[in-house]
């Protein structure tokens, strides 16, 4: 198994700046690529090749100011540009319509790509984690958790706020991720936005709603950048307030989430969830000005409340868990799930009344979300018996 960790890296005042003049040098790099591939095809209908832009490395590598950064990491910069314009042509054939690769701003790039043994290597000692970088030196790194599996090479810095972070990818193997004996217990699984998730053991998860605790606070500081004079210092000093919002919101939520899909695949041997297409869920309602949408407004905030539960990265969550755990995870069709009775099987829309559920056939009462959730369970157990009886 693949495994990404992160973790904070801690340099010095001189190392980030040096951090900074590289992110700086590699943005350059990066715009100067697209541009000539981009007036090449404008001029003579030219496409230019990674393998011609690589050639051209050691020529910009007799400036100082690229030849202090490790050279792979510097093609690994056209590569990505590269791999750019290889996603866009895949979306023109296949009859999308993609955006054109665009001029990054300094603002938004934020990684900068590294090779371990070549021009960057980690150091684990213990507990104690460093990592060098050509051209900016050895750097502490805060070692959250213990670094286990075989270290990959392919490693990335990347900026947040202010702080950066190591990311680095390591291959684990089965039989040693399981890290807990087999506890037999099955589960059904369905998100909610009031509920975070509903079990099938009858327990109510309750969404924490970290953006809406946050949206006043948010919206008051986005005016206010609103109001700022474009580049001006207020202005930047506003932005990254904003920023910061969004970056305590995130990790907020996603702390929340890593604690409950671990206890979920913890405690649970099979896990039933439903297979929710959240991008069409949470689509815009606006329509066109030919066509504009009804209940605009109505629609925005659930898309909202949507997004804030996190539906899609518990979804996610849960399923590397559980492949560490040994557990299984299956994912079901979601239809009728919260108007078919649990215990009789009849569905109908008038079963369900807000948060209750009252089957019309049997008479059978339950929370709609619980209810909802026995019957994910039972269409993952019937699928899972199939997919054994296949095999």
């Amino acid at each position: 198994m693949i495994r990404t960790l992160q973790f904070r890296v801690n340099p010095t005042s001189r190392q980030y700046d040096r951090l900074f003049e590289m992110r700086r040098d590699f943005w350059d790099l990066y715009n100067a690529a697209l541009e000539e591939r981009k007036i090449a095809w404008q001029n003579n209908r030219v496409s230019v090749s990674l393998k011609m832009q690589s050639a051209q490395l050691p020529e910009i590598r007799e400036d100082e100011q690229y030849a202090r950064w490790s050279a792979t990491s510097e093609q690994q910069v056209l590569r990505r540009l590269n791999n750019a314009f290889s996603a866009f042509f895949r979306r023109v054939k296949a009859g999308q319509t993609p955006g054109y690769p665009r001029f990054k701003s300094l603002r938004h790039f934020d990684t900068l790509p590294l090779r371990h043994g070549d021009g960057a290597k980690l150091t684990i000692d213990g507990s104690t984690v460093r990592l060098y970088v050509q051209g900016v030196g050895t750097m502490k790194v805060y070692a959250h958790r213990p670094i286990t599996g075989q270290l990959r090479n392919a490693m990335s810095l990347t900026r947040i706020g202010r702080y950066w972070y190591l990311n680095i990818t390591v291959e684990v193997s089965e039989t040693s991720s399981r890290i807990r004996p087999a506890t037999g217990a099955v589960v059904g699984i369905d998100r909610g936005v009031i509920s975070t998730a509903a079990t099938s053991d009858g327990e109510l998860i309750t969404n924490p709603q970290h953006y809406r605790r946050s949206e006043k606070r948010l919206a008051d500081k986005q005016q206010a950048l609103s109001r700022c004079k474009r580049g001006s210092k207020r202005r930047r000093a506003v932005a990254a307030e904003v920023a910061a919002i969004h970056r305590k919101i995130r990790n907020q939520r996603r702390d929340f989430l890593h604690k409950l899909s671990h206890r979920l695949t913890a405690d649970y041997d099979f896990i039933a969830l439903e297979g929710l297409n959240i991008t069409g869920m949470t689509k815009s309602a606006a329509g066109t000005l030919q066509a504009p949408g009804t209940n605009v407004a109505q629609k925005s905030g659930l898309n909202k409340s949507i997004l804030d539960a996190g539906w899609g990265i518990l979804h996610d969550m849960i399923r590397y868990k559980a492949e560490e755990a040994g557990a299984e995870v299956m994912t079901v069709d979601p239809k009728y799930t919260s108007q078919q009775c649990a215990k009789c099987k009849d569905t109908a829309p008038e079963n369900r009344s807000g948060e209750r559920f009252s089957c019309r056939a049997c008479q059978h009462e339950d929370h709609a979300d619980i209810n909802a959730a026995i019957n994910i369970l039972n269409r993952g157990l019937d699928a899972s018996l199939r997919d054994a009886q296949a095999a």
